[in-house]
């Protein structure tokens, strides 16, 4: 255990709290169980270990990896029964998914423990879904995703803007000084600015590792696939990255890919729950059930441009950064008339030289133009709505 306070100085004294991820003041840090959930590198650990730095006294406080080696001899629920008898009050486990049983373990710790805070965090897999319902109303669950083009903004190049509203952005409300051009920002951004380890070299190295290691053994872990099957969801994978934006026809990527239709639908869930892809569902009415997949994007535009790389399509990527930014806040759907709904608003997507003729005779109806700085009454700039967290 002295190895585990040791391991977790180390790292917390290496911790830089200059720039703290939007999620972090959404969170209920008071709440009893709380569990972080997202894809890999989008900087999980990095949050919770600055929350330790700047609140919490080392005394009272120990952070673990799932993966430890630790573990490989040693219970969860053992490590949480000596930490109380210590004095600990606020235990830290990340990759919880690598630990068999967690969500029973998380369950006893809770009511073994009635004055010890757990955090937890995990890949954005079903497998954390399946076990958050295990724990029923114990644990107060986040998800958080990579960048937005604001936090981009901030962490590399020290622009600091508030986050606008969807309101007040179809308003033309957003100003930023600092920020004479930013086009040339936001293309990078579409091409590197997603996730918060591009601030390191190789960037497109970790990128591939983050995505073979998500569809090679996070997936196949959870699903009992073997290394075919991984080989298989990467190929599925580069066929959406390829896309105008990819509509699904199940039955001929099962005939690409030598697997059954069903398996399919099961592999693009899979995929979606890991934060590869986001697929694009109808609206439905009521409260049963998902609409059907109209559409499926890249999760984000980094991804394209990673998988893709030349042939990544401009329109594809423009709809994959609009979907992405505006899902956070906002239940993004198909239109039957244009790109996306919102709520009763209906967008249209393009280039500087999108005309209005495709949403010229419906309400609410805004186009979101890329390469232009400023917009004018129902023209707005496409990216406004990465400052929206």
């Amino acid at each position: 255990m002295e190895q585990l306070f040791e391991h977790f100085h180390k790292l917390l004294k290496e911790t830089n709290t200059s720039f703290i991820r939007y999620i972090h003041q959404k969170i209920s840090w008071k709440s009893k169980m709380i569990g972080l959930t997202g894809p890999r590198g989008v900087g999980k650990t990095t949050l919770i270990l600055q929350h330790i730095r700047q609140h919490h006294d080392t005394s009272n406080t120990l952070y673990v990896t799932a993966e430890d080696f630790y573990f490989a001899g040693n219970r969860l629920v053992d490590l949480a029964d000596r930490f109380v008898k210590q004095g600990g009050r606020f235990l830290f486990v990340d990759e919880i998914h690598k630990y068999l049983d967690w969500a029973k373990e998380l369950k006893l710790i809770y009511d073994y423990h009635p004055n010890l805070n757990v955090v937890f965090t995990g890949s954005s897999i079903l497998d954390i879904k399946k076990g958050v319902s295990d724990l029923s109303r114990r644990a107060v669950m986040y998800h958080m995703q990579g960048l937005s083009f604001r936090e981009y903004l901030q962490l590399f190049h020290h622009i600091t803007t508030r986050t606008y509203s969807l309101e007040e952005i179809l308003q033309h409300r957003v100003e930023i000084s600092g920020l004479s051009h930013p086009l040339p920002l936001f293309a990078q951004y579409l091409r590197t600015g997603y996730y918060p380890f591009a601030v390191e070299e190789d960037f497109n190295l970790r990128l591939q590792q983050v995505i073979n290691q998500t569809l090679e053994t996070d997936i196949p872990m959870f699903a009992g696939l073997n290394a075919a099957t991984g080989r298989k969801l990467k190929h599925l994978l580069a066929i959406i990255a390829g896309s105008v934006p990819f509509k699904p026809n199940f039955t001929k990527i099962a005939e690409m890919l030598s697997v059954s239709r069903n398996n399919v639908a099961d592999y693009c869930l899979y995929i979606e729950e890991a934060g590869m892809i986001a697929q694009l569902r109808n609206a439905t009415e009521g409260i049963r059930g998902l609409g059907k997949v109209n559409k499926i994007y890249l999760d984000n535009t980094n991804l394209i441009y990673s998988l893709a790389g030349g042939n990544a399509n401009k329109g594809n990527v423009r709809e994959t950064f609009f979907l992405n930014q505006a899902r956070i806040f906002h239940e993004v759907v198909a239109s039957p008339i244009a790109d996306f709904q919102i709520d009763d608003l209906t967008f249209e997507i393009g280039g500087k030289n999108k005309t209005q003729k495709q949403i010229q005779e419906v309400r609410n109806a805004f186009v979101l133009k890329d390469d232009i700085e400023i917009g004018h009454m129902n023209t707005i700039p496409l990216w406004h709505f990465g400052l929206m967290y």
